[in-house]
């Protein structure tokens, strides 16, 4: 089998409360990038994929799509602009912590052929979130999202359940998904030859493993480094970073993929705290030339890099 060296956080709301979102590292390939001062932050939109979408009749605004959240959020600095009413103050779960944020109402919102009614949405600071605000499950239910990294574009489109799944073609992978709060769980997905669990988290910028995943790979792990990880809250909490030699999904090698290791909260809300799991974001996902994540029929395909061949277990 061949592989293909990688990178790539997240969180979500715990049950009862909003959802929240993730720290980011420079995108990169091969060895682990060093955080600069081991601060881990939110990276600028230029580093982001976005999608323009219009509330009401303003806009277009630009805003990240979250697969790994369960609400929509909007920024502080654009409800402000828009005038949206406030709504209730809600507790928050993020990756740091648990802590009281406000909503605003948004009346409408419109993104490709999505049109969404009434939302009430956790309204944070932009400089926090890196965009004006981001799409959750909510928002993408029953819709397919396509992450084409050739053009750097994301297109979301209304999606139909089959009687039957989809087939691969020209050397894609076609994996199948359960669904936890609407979150896609990749189960087809190997630490040497064992199954572990990956959560597709398209808001997320490194990789974040649980305890489980990490005494299953305590004997060949690297030398940790501790860092800092800052949430869209602005909350903070340490995490070691390291690499891992080998991770296999649907049939292709990810090589010497730099993890940040941390039980957070998204681990204990999808069930993932016994069992070897890791939190899947941008960086790895940059490696195909395109994802498309099927939240109506429960699938994610990958289109393998033209360099690499894609061999089977």
């Amino acid at each position: 089998m061949r592989g293909i060296a990688a990178l790539v956080l997240a969180m979500a709301a715990a049950p009862g409360a909003l959802p929240a979102e993730q720290g980011a590292v420079p995108a990169g390939q091969g060895a682990a990038p060093a955080p600069v001062g081991n601060e881990v932050a939110l990276g600028d939109a230029a580093q982001r994929m976005t999608v323009p979408v219009s509330i009401g009749s303003a806009g277009p605004f630009q805003f990240i799509i979250d697969t790994g959240a369960e609400r929509t959020v909007i920024s502080r600095e654009l409800a402000s602009t828009l005038g949206l009413l406030q709504g209730r103050n809600v507790r928050l779960t993020a990756m740091t912590g648990t802590s009281n944020v406000g909503t605003v109402v948004i009346p409408s919102l419109t993104v490709s052929d999505i049109a969404s009614q009434r939302i009430e949405a956790p309204a944070l600071l932009s400089a926090n979130l890196g965009a004006s605000g981001m799409l959750g499950i909510d928002t993408l239910s029953g819709h397919s999202l396509s992450i084409d990294f050739d053009t750097n574009r994301m297109t979301v489109r209304p999606s139909t359940k089959r009687s039957r799944p989809s087939e691969a073609t020209n050397g894609d992978i076609v994996v199948r998904a359960k669904s936890a709060f609407g979150q896609l769980i990749v189960t087809e997905a190997y630490y040497r030859s064992r199954r572990i669990s990956i959560v597709i988290d398209t808001g997320a910028q490194v990789s974040m493993g649980n305890s489980a995943l990490r005494e299953r790979m305590r004997h060949e792990l690297k030398l940790p480094q501790q860092i800092t990880l800052t949430s869209v809250t602005g909350q903070s909490m340490l995490a070691d970073y390291t690499q891992i030699e080998r991770l296999d999904i649907g049939g292709v090698g990810f090589n010497n993929l730099p993890i940040a290791f941390a039980d957070v909260a998204p681990f204990r809300k999808f069930g993932l705290t016994k069992v070897p799991a890791l939190m899947l974001g941008m960086d790895a996902l940059r490696l195909f030339r395109r994802v498309d994540v099927d939240f109506a029929n429960r699938e994610v395909r990958f289109a393998v890099p033209r360099n690499i061949h894609r061999d089977r277990f």
